[in-house]
């Protein structure tokens, strides 16, 4: 039988059916569509409204720890971060939990979408609209979660601090400051944190289960430029030495390199769990790539694949290139800017020695911006796994949950480089690859999926504060 579609999918998975008349999950789709109605991208200021908005919900609720912290983003650009206190019931059972998300969205044009990007169109089973998915739909599950378990009477054993940020998407000021500053000050200091910027599940069209990803570990973000000087010359008068040559040989050097490959224990359990999924060729070289972490044609094998590109291994990429001063006149300069998205643990300057022995002599290779915090993995730790896997499965039994190392980046990872514990932990859920739209066009997130997610973290809150 063949099913299009998520409408189709509800029908063909009874598990999927929307509860009616949950008045947590009308609270969460309104919440939704005034979250998304705030254009909080880079240079709008828009963060700061946006941030009074929740902290009004909060407040409504009867909380009463609530901050709005300005700071500098993008540019100068003026955001906020909020901050929300649960003190404890009594005397605290141990160090706060921190509830980690962000308020910023990237930008988006009308012209670009089939509708405007910041009004939120509930259609076909679906919310579309920026932020819909990354990450706007995480902060309202888990702002409506928190209003749910208040009214309801819960009495937490720890503090519980929520923590959103407003620059997320460019400079993530705002997870420096919280991981440093503000910890000392006290007011985002946690035993673990829960990133609803992780994590999450996935299906087929036909309603078959892709897994439920908890993400323990990131990758190193650090750009390099590559750059060679000459002397130039008269155009008329070409050189042997050219920089632009010179430059666009290191370039395919870079682009033939590898790096050797490396297992942690998040990459490991990843793939654990992956090859029972994969039965071809694929799951084959997850297998052998597990017997013998030293096999590399595994782990080429295994990276060729599009889906799991960069999860074996440091991967540096070129994305910007500059280089001359004018039509008649030989390159004096050329430059070259990599970017490197670098294991978890290495530091950058480990693989800014690889690169400079990688191009050899002539070819300048220099940190191109402030030198990034390799962040540890997060260690699998029982107590947030198992509550992770039993909400998971309070939704869909079968579901495999599934260790996951980011290749991009997150605001759980400068917690992480303090030594807070962070988990990718977020319930929602979307139709693979349909749905895959965070940062692209007409992005759009299930209707239930939000519903699911805001008793998601109700479940996970309960289990890990009580």
């Amino acid at each position: 039988m063949r099913l299009i579609g998520l409408t189709a999918l509800l029908l063909a998975t009874p598990a999927l059916a929307t509860p009616a008349n949950n008045q947590w999950h009308a609270k969460a789709r309104d919440m939704l569509e005034k979250a998304i109605a705030y254009p909080t991208v880079a240079g709008r200021g828009q963060v700061p409204a946006y941030a009074q908005y929740l902290a009004d919900q909060y407040k409504a609720a009867g909380f009463t720890d609530i901050r709005i912290v300005p700071y500098e983003g993008l540019k100068g650009d003026h955001t906020a971060a909020l901050i929300v206190r649960w003190p404890a019931a009594g005397q605290a059972k141990a160090k706060p939990i921190l509830l980690l998300s962000h308020m910023d969205v990237v930008e988006a044009k009308a012209s670009d979408w089939t509708m405007d990007p910041f009004k939120m169109v509930e259609k076909d089973g679906y919310y579309y609209g920026r932020g819909s998915t990354d990450i706007k739909s995480g902060n309202v599950a888990v702002t409506a979660a928190l209003l749910k378990l208040k009214a309801e009477g819960f009495k937490p054993k720890r503090d519980l601090i929520v923590f959103f940020t407003g620059d997320e998407e460019t400079q993530m000021n705002g997870a420096k400051l919280g991981a440093n500053e503000w910890r000392k000050q006290g007011w985002t200091d946690a035993e673990f944190a829960l990133n609803s910027d992780g994590g999450g599940g996935a299906f087929t069209k036909d309603g078959r289960s892709l897994g439920y990803g908890l993400q323990t570990a990131e990758k190193t973000y650090q750009s390099y430029d590559f750059t060679v000087r000459n002397r130039g010359g008269h155009s008329s008068r070409p050189r042997p030495d050219n920089a632009i040559y010179e430059l666009a040989t290191a370039l395919k050097k870079l682009e033939a390199y590898r790096f050797e490959p490396q297992l942690n224990e998040t990459t490991r359990a990843y793939y654990t769990e992956r090859a029972k999924q994969e039965k071809g060729p694929l799951g084959d070289a997850m297998r052998a790539w597990l017997a013998n972490p030293d096999d590399g044609a595994a782990a080429d094998a295994i990276e060729a694949n599009e889906l799991e590109v960069g999860t074996t291994r440091t991967r540096c990429v070129a994305t910007m290139l500059s280089g001359g001063h004018a039509d008649n006149a030989l390159p004096q300069i050329a430059t070259g800017r990599v970017n490197c998205r670098i294991m978890p643990g290495v530091e950058p300057k480990v693989i800014e020695a690889e690169l400079k022995r990688m191009v050899g002599p002539g070819v300048e290779v220099t940190v191109a911006d402030d030198p990034n915090v390799p962040t540890p993995v997060s260690p699998l730790r029982p107590d947030v796994v198992g509550a992770y896997t039993a909400s998971v499965h309070a939704m869909f039994p079968d579901a495999q949950i599934i260790p996951q190392m980011s290749t991009g980046a997150t605001d759980g990872k400068e917690f992480r480089a303090v030594g807070i514990p962070t988990y990718g932990v977020d319930g929602s859920w979307i139709i693979s690859p349909d749905d895959e739209r965070a940062h692209g066009r007409d992005e759009r997130l299930p209707v239930k999926a939000l519903d699911d997610d805001v008793d998601h973290w109700a479940r996970m809150i309960t289990a890990l504060a009580k």
